[in-house]
């Protein structure tokens, strides 16, 4: 007679990780919208188009997450889709530009301004939005300079230079060789470096210095007091203002065109701060005939000098409401707001 064995049961197979983590997808889409909304940004340069392909790269991810291997990190993974994403997106379409980058030279007082809707010009992107472990590579110049790359040239400087991956993950990314990735990377620096653009370093944290000088910029605009507005840039300071086309250098260019196009006068142009691309920010409105103020560009400011004595030596200013609303500021302000720390004007009731 022999003896019955009972059947052991099959070990039920223990998750990995990262199975855990693709299979909390809200998790997963909180952990990382931040840092892959920073990647498509400096990819596409714009802050709505980066929104989309964010919404897309996750998209792909869920469809394809039974799938997943394992034989990367899902953050690997993602960050994969989400380049592809933008190659994608990217094909057939201009590069996004500011003025300086069109190739024109600066323009002297007097011109008439230019605009041109049919540009779709770089954008700003609010830092509340993004997570970005190299925050100088979110400035908004070294933004414009990656735009003056070919898409997939772009896309092998950022994951080699910003990301640091290795050439042979970049290459199984891209669906390519290891030499072909070296390859755009050395074309990729040589055109960044021809044109002077690189990754300056950006302070997190503001001295009281460049504190009390953004205070005074933001008092001298309420009060458009011209001649302290300039006072505050460097000598060859740059003004642009998509969509126009027209770009100026120099405080006396500066300043003509403060005095003779911006359309508000005393208190008329009030600012609430932010922050976009690493960098001082500021949503301007401008009084309307009813009194209150409405949203008119947003300012994006480049600071140079030591921490104890800095200037102002680039302000773009971006005509594009729908930024006020990216950025989080009110769609309008009442007539009665007057700029935080702004000193009563004599004879003007505050």
């Amino acid at each position: 007679m022999t003896s019955r064995t009972t059947p052991t049961a099959a070990p039920t197979p223990t998750p990995t990780s990262a199975q855990a983590e693709l299979g909390d997808f809200p998790a997963l889409t909180q952990r990382y919208s931040r840092e892959l909304l920073a990647h498509c940004y400096r990819m596409s340069g714009s802050v709505h188009e980066a929104e989309d392909l964010v919404q897309e790269t996750f998209l792909r991810a869920w469809r394809a997450s039974a799938a997943f291997e394992g034989r990367s990190s899902v953050r690997t993974w993602l960050y994969r889709i989400a380049t592809n994403v933008c190659l994608t997106n990217l094909e057939g379409r201009p590069r996004r530009p500011l003025p300086t980058g069109l190739g024109t030279s600066d323009q002297p007082a007097g011109d008439a301004l230019e605009q041109d809707h049919e540009i779709a010009w770089l954008e700003p992107v609010p830092d509340a939005a993004v997570v970005v472990e190299e925050r100088d590579s979110i400035r908004l110049a070294f933004v414009a300079a990656l735009q003056h790359l070919p898409a997939r040239q772009r896309a092998v400087l950022i994951m080699r230079d910003v990301l640091r991956w290795s050439a042979a993950e970049v290459a199984e990314a891209l669906e390519t060789t290891s030499a072909a990735v070296n390859s755009a990377l050395q074309r990729a620096h040589a055109q960044m470096s021809a044109r002077a653009l690189t990754q300056d370093t950006v302070e997190p944290d503001l001295s009281p210095e460049q504190q009390h000088l953004l205070e005074r910029y933001v008092d001298a605009f309420w009060r458009k007091d011209v001649d302290q507005i300039v006072s505050m840039l460097t000598a060859e300071a740059v003004w642009e203002m998509p969509p126009f086309t027209s770009w100026f250098r120099g405080r006396a260019n500066i300043a003509w065109l403060i005095g003779n196009e911006c359309p508000g006068g005393t208190r008329d142009m009030p600012m609430l701060a932010t922050r976009a691309n690493g960098q001082p920010a500021f949503g301007m409105y401008m009084r309307g005939p009813g009194g209150d103020f409405t949203p008119f560009q947003l300012q994006v400011l480049e600071m140079t000098g030591p921490p104890e004595a800095p200037e102002i030596r680039q302000v773009d200013a971006f005509f594009d409401p729908r930024l006020f609303t990216a950025f989080g500021l009110p769609a309008s302000l009442p007539a009665d707001h007057v700029p935080q720390g702004t000193d009563t004007l004599p004879g003007v009731p505050g």
